[in-house]
């Protein structure tokens, strides 16, 4: 078994694993998010990306990305320590941190079989569909209805102290 350090990877490392794994024809899923206050929506998400290949590559938002995306607040917890997080999950298999707003440029450097998006959004919603459907891939919504989010946590914490 893996520990969750060795799960952590470069995009450079990442390029270098899955070469051989697509020599033997097992299909590789990314899926992207921030991660900060993992929740059971995020877990649900998760599985369900799992459940499209044989690997899952979970790419997580650094700092910068996600105080652009959420707001100069956020996030709670620090990137290393979300992709720490996430990568002790068993359904993941390696964990790649990624500075740009969307997962574009990742996806067209490893161009994995699936891409997993959540159920916030559609197929046609998804703003990386034309980069998945350049080379091929295809997009798969997963997860349970988005009815579970960090933000909305965070509110409740608030709530709580006031």
């Amino acid at each position: 078994m893996r520990t969750t350090a060795s799960k952590i990877v470069n995009r450079e490392e990442v390029a270098q694993i899955l070469s051989p794994i697509r020599e033997t024809g097992s299909r590789v899923v990314l899926t992207n998010g921030c991660f900060d206050l993992l929740h059971v929506g995020h877990i649900r998400y998760l599985i369900g990306a799992r459940e499209q290949g044989e690997y899952l590559l979970v790419a997580i938002n650094s700092d910068s990305s996600v105080r652009k995306l959420k707001g100069p607040e956020r996030p709670l917890v620090p990137e290393k320590e979300r992709a720490e997080i996430v990568g002790a999950l068993e359904c993941v298999d390696w964990v790649v941190l990624f500075e740009e707003p969307t997962a574009d440029k990742l996806l067209e450097e490893l161009r994995p079989d699936v891409h997993a998006k959540g159920t916030d959004y559609t197929e046609l919603t998804v703003p990386e569909l034309d980069t998945v459907r350049s080379y091929g891939g295809r997009v798969a919504i997963v997860g349970d209805p988005k009815d579970h989010s960090s933000g909305d946590l965070i509110q409740r914490v608030i709530d709580l102290e006031n």
